[in-house]
């Protein structure tokens, strides 16, 4: 699965696609949720993190409409959600700049069920360490040349340490979080971005970017020689509690209806 925009060599692009990942069971990873436009299209990937609310990545900020919920194939999704309001953090302005994160509000509250559930956020700002298991999921391309795919799919990833990541891109924005990629066969592709990076059960990150190939507008999924970016959803702790918690949408939101 890999993510990419236009930033110095890198594009965001609005996918995600794993290699050597699997086809996610049918009763795990229930929150996943497919973001998607006005023709019912696959954008970006995303999750569910309470009734009202489905985060995803800022530059995933296309011409979104609904959000899929309650199946891994999107061939078979019946949950379909208007999204109502968009928001996105105030201080994104491109990938290359950071604060890469978006929550979208869906037109009608969705309730768990057998095949909907809600994943936990950090309740405050934490660090992983170096070398931590993680898994990441999405709907994106399995190779550079493919397409995205029906089945959900999912990887397990390590998380890398700061100072190897910061080594290895000549760039990066603050907080975030390096994990797969890197001379590995693991990690995100076009098609995934939007996706959480997930920890223990809890989703710790959002797919944010990757390397691309050399002048062309291609994430390389084949597989990168640097570090797969994520944006740090700890370190946006208080911008998502004035949303989720303190019901702040209204001022911080932009409608979509």
């Amino acid at each position: 699965m890999f993510a990419l925009q236009h930033f110095m060599v890198i594009h965001v692009l609005t996918f995600l696609g794993q290699n050597d990942g699997k086809i996610a069971p049918d009763n795990e990873m229930l929150y996943m949720a497919s973001v998607q436009d006005q023709e019912g299209d696959h954008v970006c990937g995303g999750f569910l993190v309470s009734e009202d609310f489905v985060m995803t990545a800022a530059h995933c900020d296309l011409d979104l409409k609904r959000v899929v919920l309650g199946n891994h194939n999107l061939k078979k999704s019946e949950k379909k959600m208007k999204i109502a309001k968009k928001c996105k953090h105030p201080d994104y302005k491109n990938v290359g700049h950071g604060y890469d994160i978006m929550l979208l509000k869906l037109s009608t509250p969705v309730q768990p069920s057998k095949r909907i559930q809600f994943i936990q956020l950090p309740f405050h700002e934490m660090t992983l360490k170096e070398n931590e298991k993680c898994q990441v999921a999405g709907w994106g391309k399995i190779n550079t040349y493919g397409s995205v795919v029906d089945d959900l799919r999912v990887v397990d990833v390590s998380v890398i340490s700061p100072q190897v990541c910061r080594k290895e891109w000549d760039h990066l924005p603050p907080n975030i979080i390096c994990a797969g990629g890197y001379n590995t066969t693991k990690g995100f592709c076009q098609g995934d971005s939007g996706g959480p990076l997930v920890w223990k059960g809890m989703a710790v990150g959002i797919v944010s970017f990757n390397k691309s190939i050399p002048r062309t507008e291609l994430g390389n999924c084949n597989y990168p020689d640097v570090p797969n970016v994520y944006t740090d959803i700890s370190k946006h702790h208080y911008w998502i509690r004035k949303i989720l918690k303190e019901k702040k949408y209204k001022k911080l939101c932009v409608s979509t209806l």
